[in-house]
């Protein structure tokens, strides 16, 4: 094998690597179903969700908004960091915290700390 060959096989490889190690940055979300679901698995953890924001508030750079992803919808509370505006999309990094469950209907919130 030639060396402009070689050459070429670890520029591939090299690219290859760094594509898989973006993607692997880029971490899955959790259907927002699910953490409602199980909110045992998920409290007091950093989850990752993404959906459309149905209601926000916020004043002085503490908010609070309302997100719907298709299988059920949580309150992300936002410090420090404005709210996005009602019909945007959007994706939050955050601690899941299960405030209650009764008769089957978990409360939760998402304590954000980036989008």
């Amino acid at each position: 094998m030639s060396m402009a060959m070689k050459g070429r096989r670890v520029t591939a490889n090299a690219l290859f690597g760094l594509a898989l190690f973006a993607l692997a940055g880029c971490a899955s979300t959790t259907p927002i179903g699910k953490l409602l679901a199980e909110p045992g698995r998920y409290d007091g953890r950093e989850v990752r969700v993404q959906g459309t924001v149905t209601r926000a508030a916020g004043v002085l750079g503490i908010g609070a908004y309302e997100m719907e992803d298709g299988t059920g919808s949580i309150v992300v509370v936002a410090q420090g960091q404005g709210v996005p505006a009602q019909g945007a999309r959007t994706r939050v990094r955050g601690t899941f915290q299960s405030v209650f469950s009764f008769m089957g209907r978990t409360i939760a919130a998402i304590l954000q700390s980036d989008q």
